[in-house]
């Protein structure tokens, strides 16, 4: 083994993954499966039946507190709910309105929220926390590696990890609960990043083997990062780091849902103010291929002969065939309107499209 490759981080789940016949790779320090039987059957075992993946690396955080609500509320743009039970997601900006990462941020009980975040960016969200932290007190506690996780996805998920726990059906969309699974305590929240109902369920590591082992039995499918960019991209969900960055606001990222402009305060909100009154510049917008090939990020945008923007996010799909997104001038193209996708010399006409997965959460 590579001194790179030794130095990459593991889940508690890489020797159950390694056994499923998981091909690892280096995601953002990570060492994960990218697939297992392979994205095509992985894609048609989520969209059709229920397909499993790891996804421990990400970042949770557990926040209590008397100010905890107030302190969430002031460093995110969305309201945060305050109900036991329920999860709320928003951004994290910076002071000119730029993502600094989209979050989770589940209360699970009076002044405490669990609050999870992007494994590449779970160091910078922590400082970052910590940083604005000072008129809060609140109790900010590092717990990411108490806990394994796994995401249980497609029509059958639920049912299935009704085995967990025979009520799961009765949870709300981004509602979590606490259950017990072979004598330990785990979390379960009805979430996802796929487009379809599911589980995503953390657990001590010692139990992380046991949850895995119960959902092979049931016939869920093993799933990698490469189907789970294929998902998310049909799914319309964003990317940190590639379709959302600090360079970019949730406005330009087309997610204006998400910010809450009648709270009193939070950061980023003069910016946003700001942006709301004049309009934002660029807009990440949708493409679909008309023909074959594969856009990719990077690739240029031209729309009558002029360039406009370019891609974040692309990928094929089963479905869909060739899809992805980027940034573009806004209210210069409206759906339906065709362009090219410029690949390396190469031209592939495509066009404008609202989203391409129906989502069925």
């Amino acid at each position: 083994m590579t001194d790179s490759v030794s130095k990459l981080r593991r889940t508690p789940l890489y020797e159950a993954c390694l056994a499923a016949g998981g091909k690892m790779v280096d995601f953002h320090g990570w060492e994960l499966p990218v697939q297992f039987e392979g994205i095509l059957a992985e894609h048609k075992a989520v969209r059709e039946a229920a397909g499993m993946f790891d996804v421990s690396h990400m970042g949770r955080l557990i926040m209590t507190g008397a100010r905890t609500h107030a302190f969430l509320e002031y460093v995110t743009s969305n309201k945060i709910s305050r109900e036991p039970g329920r999860g709320t997601y928003s951004h994290i900006l910076n002071e000119n309105g730029g993502i600094v990462d989209d979050i989770i941020a589940f209360c699970t009980g009076k002044d405490k929220y669990l609050v999870v975040v992007n494994s590449a960016t779970a160091e910078k969200d922590l400082n970052w926390f910590n940083a604005h932290n000072k008129n809060y007190d609140v109790e900010i506690q590092d717990v990411s590696g108490d806990f394994a996780m796994v995401a249980v996805q497609g029509l059958n998920a639920i049912h299935i990890c009704q085995g967990i726990d025979k009520h799961l059906a009765d949870l709300p969309r981004f509602g979590i609960k606490e259950t017990v699974y072979f004598g330990q305590l785990c979390y379960i929240c009805r979430t996802g990043y796929t487009g379809e109902d599911g589980a995503e369920i953390m657990m001590p590591p010692k139990a992380a083997a046991q949850m895995w082992q119960f959902f092979l039995a049931q016939g869920v499918k093993p799933c990698g990062l490469g189907v789970r960019d294929v998902l998310r991209v049909e799914a319309g969900y964003l990317l940190y780091g590639s379709d959302v960055t600090e360079k970019y606001t949730p406005y330009e990222a087309n997610c204006a849902w998400v910010v809450k402009l009648d709270k009193k305060d939070f950061i980023g909100k003069p910016a946003l103010l700001k942006q709301k009154e004049e309009g934002a510049q660029i807009k990440l917008t949708s493409f679909k291929l008309k023909g074959p090939g594969v856009p990719r990020e990077g690739n240029k945008v031209k729309f009558e002969g002029r360039e406009i923007g370019f891609l974040t996010s692309g990928t094929y799909s089963p479905q869909f065939k060739g899809i992805g997104k980027g940034y573009v001038v806004n209210n210069v193209l409206k759906e339906g309107d065709e362009v090219e996708i410029i690949s390396g010399g190469r031209s592939m006409p495509a066009e404008v499209v609202k989203s391409f997965y129906k989502n069925r959460v």
